[in-house]
């Protein structure tokens, strides 16, 4: 099985779920947010699947660092573009895998699912 993992290199979350993975010998394609982006049709289809609430990083510096009127309103496309435009909103890791996607690094709940 060879999953996509997505997220920003240098991210202690992203590090240790990287190590994770290379210790359970589990193969994937990473996607670095910073240098290729964040597509806004996958964006929607992540959202679909999870919710924009689990995919949308409140407590980050740069959601943190937003002028109020951007942190209001939030919808699902509200999102996307926030999203889009910095993607290091993006809650991390997400790991796509056969049958759904993982957002954020819980050992336990990756060695149930990937495991």
């Amino acid at each position: 099985m060879t999953i996509a993992f997505y997220g920003i290199p240098n991210c202690d979350t992203v590090k240790k779920a990287r190590k994770w993975l290379d210790d359970a010998g589990i193969a994937y394609t990473f996607h670095d947010y910073k240098k290729e982006g964040a597509d806004p049709a996958l964006l929607r289809a992540w959202i679909a699947d999870a919710g924009w609430e689990a995919l949308l990083n409140r407590r980050g510096t740069t959601f943190r660092k937003l002028e109020p009127e951007q942190k209001e309103g939030i919808d699902a496309e509200k999102a996307v573009r926030l999203m889009e435009a910095q993607p290091s909103m993006i809650k991390r890791p997400v790991v796509v895998y056969p049958g759904g996607i993982l957002i954020g690094f819980d050992a336990d709940r990756w060695a149930e699912v990937l495991g």
